[in-house]
């Protein structure tokens, strides 16, 4: 086992290594930006170092500066958190170079699933189920608009190197398909460096369900059951619970045995993320694959009762999976709810500030993951995630009924939240009936309307 882990990191997500890491009897290592200096992850870190000024790449995003901290202070591994670089193949390497153990899987995994398009290519050789599209990356505009006729519109242009829900564009028919095709590279150009972009078919209501998969260094990969995320807006999630309502035990036996047949394959090791589309008739297609914790992994923590995190370090470790999990039933019913620091009256624009007064909610079944506090003043440098209100119930009945009270005795004052969104989407028709799809706040806007 390791001796001092570094987090890579900021934010709600380096405080759950930590306490990870504490479980463990590890010692831990903050990075920090200068905008972070009051951080909490900083404060409860054993050492810390700052990397650099507040912007991203001068700081979070500085392979350089980060290997350099981990070691003068003698980390003998890096756990990279969400977002940042823990999907960046060269940080990997940067630190088996520096034999300093990444906290993740290996770069050429990274690399192999991190690029959509061959990610793709891989599903479709072992027989996962994907949606029709274009075999690759394609650039030339006429050859796409002649593969988009092929599968039928509408479709759906995507970043090859995206995430995040950048470089997207839908066309709708063929007529407005070039402008599309041009923008989604654009984007993808100034986003990821990278105007690749691949073609698919766009599925008018479909369901995002994913799979949470964990693998060890002796060949074993399991799957953890599945997680809903259909509630997005922008493509970026806002709920997440577990199980979906969607799935069933025979359809989550083949989602799950899917997605372990596609990490299997490459050896995967580590925490990842198999993300399906469900479409209506209970077809599931794969979408693309996660190398790294994800934000809403602590759902998955309450209906299993593993723990993600450490079980990340242990298997980096060299250590063996600690429990097995196959095709089991869930226990109860998880909901997650992402409370960002924005203003849903102002198009969601970030809502950077101080914080003058917070309260979290509490009661059985409540869990609040975050790293704010009263006198904490949110930064404008990064992504404006300030909590997560993770509720736990015997059923989905009761974790509804958890949530409601967890976001109604929620205070955050000082800067303006997305809580009260939060709070109508729970008590929507739709989805205490659990049918929403991935376009619920396109078909349903008074959710957001209410806000203007």
């Amino acid at each position: 086992m390791f001796k001092k882990v570094l987090i890579a990191n900021r934010g709600e997500i380096a405080l759950r290594v930590i306490r990870a890491c504490k479980e463990l009897g590890l010692e831990t290592v903050a990075v920090y930006s200068e905008a972070d200096r009051e951080s909490l992850h900083v404060r409860f870190a054993d050492d810390d170092v700052c990397i650099g000024p507040p912007p991203s790449r001068l700081s979070y995003l500085k392979i350089p500066a980060i290997i350099a901290a981990a070691e003068i202070t003698g980390a003998d591994a890096i756990h990279p958190g969400y977002g940042f670089l823990a999907e960046n193949p060269e940080f990997a390497e940067a630190c088996a170079n520096s034999n300093i153990t990444f906290i993740g899987p290996t770069a050429e995994q990274i690399r192999l699933m991190g690029d959509k398009a061959a990610a793709r290519k891989l599903a479709q050789k072992i027989g996962v189920p994907v949606v029709p599209g274009s075999p690759g990356p394609i650039s030339d505009p006429d050859a796409a608009l002649a593969i988009a006729r092929e599968i039928g519109f509408p479709v759906i242009i995507k970043a090859a190197a995206g995430g995040g829900g950048k470089g997207m564009r839908v066309a709708q028919d063929a007529e407005s398909f070039a402008q599309a095709f041009q923008l989604a590279r654009n984007e993808a150009l100034g986003a990821f460096g990278n105007p690749e972009v691949y073609l698919e078919k766009y599925l008018s209501r479909p369901r995002h369900v994913e799979i949470q998969v964990m693998g060890d260094k002796h060949g074993k990969v399991m799957h953890l059951c599945e997680r809903d995320c259909s509630v997005q807006r922008r493509h970026q999630k806002l709920i997440e619970e577990a199980p979906s309502p969607a799935v069933d035990q025979e359809l989550r036996e083949k989602m799950g045995d899917a997605a372990v047949r596609l990490c299997e394959h490459i050896g995967y090791i580590g925490a990842g993320t198999v993300e399906f589309l469900l479409d209506e008739d209970g077809q599931f297609y794969f979408m693309e694959m996660n190398t790294r914790i994800q934000v809403e992994h602590p759902v998955t923590e309450m209906v299993t009762g593993f723990d993600l995190v450490k079980e990340q370090i242990r298997v980096a470790a060299g250590e063996k999976l600690s429990f097995t999990f196959y095709n089991q039933r869930l226990r109860g019913h998880a909901i997650e709810c992402r409370v960002n620091a924005e203003d849903p009256s102002r198009n969601f624009q970030p809502c950077p500030g101080t914080i003058t007064a917070f309260h979290p909610p509490g009661g059985p079944g409540v869990r609040v993951d975050t790293h704010i506090y009263a006198g904490y003043t949110v930064p404008p440098y990064y992504d404006s995630l300030i909590a997560k209100v993770i509720v736990h119930g015997i059923d989905r009945a009761e974790a509804l009924a958890r949530m409601r009270q967890a976001l109604d005795s929620f205070i955050v004052e000082g800067v303006t939240t997305t809580i009260p969104v939060l709070r109508r989407i729970i008590d929507h028709p739709d989805f205490v009936a659990g049918t929403v799809d991935t376009k619920f706040l396109t078909k349903a806007p008074e959710v957001l309307a209410a806000a203007q």
